[in-house]
């Protein structure tokens, strides 16, 4: 992984969270392709090449048997005028035909590449090969409550990212202290789990109050909206989300599954330019003044003036002083350190007063 652009792993230490609520960090970037190659290993490695060429730091697939993941009476979830199909295990039918060999050749590929191999499992069976494979494990917002399943992953001592979709508080909680249990780090990703998410249902706040809640985790976004200006991504990671996650297809004219609600390459590529320009323009989280200022500093800030002629020798008084632009003499924050002292020699009205011409009696 280290001839990676970005390695996952980084994300995961605590310095890199205990940051100001606003301000720019550069996110990990997740292209979630899930299971839009729909059973082609052709379109699977398009997907990996062209999340390359936009600009993603990982690409993430999806592993499931439909058997092992939904009754066949699972009723649908999503928009049915987009996916018309009806029945969870139906749907799933069709796209679970990658397995331990398909997933390996696309490890390999996506090495290759140059960019990072990720796949969420359903089940224990292809956790156990996946481990092999990723140097972290996504667990679904559908498993949050899956306590035996997310022990079993925690069992891999791998660092987890798990999506907070349709969760309370509560939840995350429990699912929180089964994980550390074992002691993995673990990244949260807000969700909404509708697909598509209305941008009105986002509801991006809440990145806020799970960095209150849980401050010692990294946090993220799992976003599904439709991809538009993409801003959504924009305040996610003004409000700190670490970890950007978005469904992703070669051809998101394609009717069914996630294409509706997916970023193509293209988006990716416009992405990647809104966050460098975000970056550009957030600049420094300390408040300080820029090297481009100091002709501000000296000529739009004020000193201390005379408000009238002073003779030399005489004290000065409150009544004696104005301040006017530039800053080329005393500061008027210094005006106390002045009254009262005494002119070393006469001061002009309207003249500039500088150190050397005062002394303390």
């Amino acid at each position: 992984m280290d001839s990676l652009v970005k390695n996952i792993l980084n994300y995961f230490e605590y310095q890199s969270i205990n940051q100001s609520p606003l301000g720019f960090l550069e996110p990990y970037i997740i292209a979630e392709a899930g299971v839009n190659h729909e059973g082609s290993l052709e379109i699977a490695k398009k997907l990996i090449n062209d999340a390359s060429e936009g600009g993603a730091d990982a690409i993430k697939f999806q592993t499931y048997r439909a058997s092992m993941l939904a009754s066949k009476d699972s009723p649908s979830y999503w928009d049915t005028t987009k996916e018309p199909t009806k029945s969870q295990f139906e749907l799933f039918s069709k796209h679970d035909k990658f397995w331990k060999k398909e997933f390996e050749e696309l490890k390999i590929h996506c090495d290759s590449a140059g960019i990072e191999f990720l796949s969420t499992p359903f089940d224990i069976i292809s956790a156990e090969f996946l481990n092999d494979l990723m140097p972290v494990f996504k667990i679904s917002s559908s498993d949050l409550t899956n306590k035996p399943f997310i022990q079993n992953i925690c069992s891999y001592n791998k660092p987890i990212i798990l999506s907070t979709g349709a969760s309370s508080i509560h939840e995350i909680d429990d699912a929180l202290k089964w994980v550390s249990a074992f002691g993995n780090k673990i990244a949260l990703l807000h969700c909404i789990l509708n697909y598509p998410t209305e941008d009105s249902n986002a509801n991006l706040g809440m990145i806020l109050d799970l960095k209150k809640q849980f401050p010692e985790n990294v946090i993220g976004y799992s976003d599904h909206t439709l991809p538009n200006e993409m801003r959504n991504i924009e305040i996610a990671v003004l409000y700190g989300a670490r970890i950007i996650e978005k469904h992703f297809t070669h051809d998101k004219a394609l009717i069914g599954n996630d294409h509706y609600h997916a970023m193509d390459m293209g988006d990716l590529k416009k992405l990647g330019s809104k966050l460098s320009y975000l970056k550009k323009i957030t600049g420094s989280t300390r408040k300080e003044f820029l090297p481009s200022e100091i002709i501000s500093r000296k000529n739009a800030r004020r000193s201390l003036v005379a408000a009238k002629t002073i003779k030399k020798g005489e004290q000065i008084s409150l009544e004696d002083l104005t301040w006017k632009r530039p800053a080329a003499g005393i500061s008027p924050s210094k005006i106390e350190e002045v009254v009262g002292c005494y002119a070393t020699r006469e001061i002009s009205e309207d003249e500039v007063i500088k150190q050397k011409m005062i002394e303390k009696g």
